[in-house]
């Protein structure tokens, strides 16, 4: 072999090795890429879903005694409405805006000495939403017949499934706002017309002696006991 062909085979060796080299020197440099946007994505889709996710709604009660119904708002709609019991003449229902402070799932019931543990004798149901006006809530009965009625004893009852229901859609800090007499507001939500204001008569001068006798007493002063004989945590 002549000293030209033995050089001749020597770059030709020297070229095919380059050539692997530089192939796995370009792809060893597109990898780094590859997997720079592969950790990239997901930071940009989490900063993204961040910006995305769904605002707490607004939640409302609102009562109209006057109506005997109750309407579970959420910003600003009306989702649900339910009958009620409302307070009685001599215990009427306290007005104005209250906040929603604890709920207590199966409450025993304290009052005067008497204790009735949950189930179906028990005055409140099976669950208790209680308000910052000490003592007063929304809560079951056992005493079904009296839904729709000025019948209770200042609080406001429900049937047991409707109570079970708005239960699990309200939490402790949400508002409750019970309206004596039917204005704008309960107007919209309940339907029926507006009383005019010069003509609106006091719920406790409408109600009847339908309710069934029950002992002269209030729901507040029968629950007032109730949360100190639960777990500070509910």
């Amino acid at each position: 072999m002549t000293d030209l062909k033995k050089t001749m085979m020597a770059a030709g060796c020297l070229v095919l090795s380059v050539v692997p080299a530089m192939a796995q020197a370009s792809n060893n440099d597109h990898h780094p890429v590859q997997i720079a946007a592969s950790i990239a994505a997901p930071m940009s889709d989490t900063r993204t879903m961040a910006h995305t996710e769904p605002i707490p709604a607004e939640r409302l009660i609102v009562v109209s005694l006057q109506d005997r119904r109750l309407a579970l708002v959420e910003d600003g709609v009306v989702r649900k409405v339910y009958r009620v019991a409302v307070g009685r003449t001599t215990n009427p229902s306290p007005t104005g805006t209250f906040t929603i402070v604890d709920r207590v799932e199966n409450p025993t019931y304290y009052h005067t000495g008497k204790v009735i543990p949950p189930g179906p004798e028990n005055p409140v149901g099976t669950r208790w939403i209680g308000l910052d006006k000490k003592g007063y809530g929304i809560h079951g009965t056992n005493e079904p017949d009296s839904i729709g009625k000025a019948a209770s004893h200042g609080c406001i009852r429900m049937q047991r499934r409707d109570l079970e229901q708005l239960f699990a859609e309200v939490r402790s800090g949400d508002q409750v706002e019970i309206v004596g007499a039917r204005d704008t507001e309960t107007a919209a939500i309940f339907g029926g017309p507006k009383l005019p204001a010069a003509s609106r008569p006091l719920v406790a001068a409408q109600e009847t002696s339908e309710a069934p006798a029950q002992p002269a007493v209030s729901d507040a002063a029968a629950i007032t006991m109730l949360p100190a004989a639960l777990p500070a945590s509910r």
